[in-house]
């Protein structure tokens, strides 16, 4: 039978840690704005992999500080692991919490190294305070992390990897390893060493994977939404125009559209300047939002104009919903910027033959008459 050389493993799961490092924060640089925890794991992953070298250095060089050395960098490593996932799942990090066990539990290994030498109490240290690292990021994953696969695979790893320190914390607790040296023994350390090594990197792995899949939404939502205002742009409004009109096709349903435009916006920014429109814009986006039902959306066409589709909704109550738009703007005012009135024109599919652009056609006559007509008013498109 071929035996498992814990020290090849260790090199290797080092080697590859270290690429595993730079991916990560290359990752960090460029998107560590949206996607939260990766340098910490950067960071982690580098203690770590300085911790594997001080440990394969013990045979060469004294003993002493070189354990000591790779103990606290293991707390530090697996420590700034879980600073990471806080971060990543919008928590406040733990920092405390994290110094607190890297500075107890060195000075306790250190105690049952120097003063008291006891490997079972050592070991049984080490895996209490590891395994609470690990237990603290299951935790997370499974009370914010979505359904998604990246998060429950991520969620699997480090759940495992918990129980199998805590196996460990129970064997060292009972004093059954207390005389195995982890790095002579071919049995019990190999198939742990080989375990713990390898999970290490499927964690990494994993993290990463649910970090890019974090990534993609990020995208995704960017593609079809307003940076400014945060509503759907053009593609996102025609995604969800076609998904809609499917739907309500097939259930018999009508649909309208309303096209929104802010009044005299030209003259507010020419009188208090771009970053005050753009801030009415928001305001206005929001006001608008905040008026309509789950089903419905709105979305920003260029400059000051917005458009939203009703599904399930005739010219009656796109009627209603106007209004309320236009009331919301006057009752919620926002005293810091100027006042503002909207402009509507509203149009209901005429047929289900009827494309997007005729629709957008009438019910933009709609808002000119609108405009003609004196501005901060409704018109129905003929």
């Amino acid at each position: 039978m071929i035996s498992l050389d814990p020290k090849t493993v260790l090199f290797m799961t080092t080697l590859m840690s270290v690429a595993m490092a730079i991916v990560m924060y290359s990752a960090h640089a460029n998107f560590g704005k949206e996607v939260k925890g990766l340098d910490r794991w950067a960071m982690g992953l580098l203690a770590l992999v300085g911790g594997g070298v001080t440990f394969m250095l013990r045979d060469y060089l004294p003993q002493t500080p070189l354990l000591l050395a790779t103990n606290f960098l293991l707390f530090a490593g697996l420590g700034l692991s879980m600073i990471g996932t806080q971060e990543f799942f919008g928590r406040p990090p733990a920092w405390r919490v994290y110094w607190g066990i890297v500075a107890a539990g060195f000075a306790l290994v250190a105690w049952f190294f120097v003063v008291r030498p006891d490997f079972a109490a050592r070991l049984t240290v080490v895996s209490a305070f590891v395994f609470y690292f690990y237990a603290e990021q299951a935790r997370l994953v499974w009370r914010y992390g979505t359904s998604h696969f990246s998060t429950r695979f991520f969620g699997t790893l480090i759940t495992i990897q918990a129980l199998v320190v805590l196996v460990r914390f129970g064997m060292a607790l009972r004093a059954m390893v207390s005389h195995i040296d982890l790095i002579r023994d071919n049995t019990v350390t190999s198939i742990y060493m080989g375990i713990g090594n390898f999970m290490a990197l499927m964690l990494t792995v994993a993290f990463m994977t649910m970090a890019t899949r974090r990534l993609q939404t990020i995208l995704e939502q960017r593609s079809t939404h307003d940076p400014l205002t945060g509503v759907l742009n053009r593609r996102g409004f025609a995604l969800f125009y076609e998904y809609q009109r499917l739907q309500m096709r097939r259930a018999g349903k009508p649909m309208t559209l309303m096209e929104i435009d802010i009044d005299h916006f030209k003259a507010v920014n020419d009188r208090f300047g771009h970053m005050v429109g753009d801030k009415v814009l928001a305001h206005v986006a929001r006001a608008v939002r905040e008026t309509l039902r789950e089903t419905d959306d709105v979305a920003r066409f260029g400059g000051e104009e917005f458009i939203v589709l009703l599904p399930d909704s005739d010219e009656r109550n796109a009627m209603l919903a106007a209004e309320r738009i236009r009331d919301a703007l006057r009752r919620f005012a926002d005293i810091q910027l100027p006042m503002v009135t909207v402009s509507i024109g509203i149009g209901c599919h005429a047929s289900d033959e009827e494309s997007l652009d005729a629709l957008l056609a009438r019910t933009d006559a709609a808002l000119y008459r609108a405009k003609q007509n004196g501005r901060d008013r409704v018109e129905l498109a003929t």
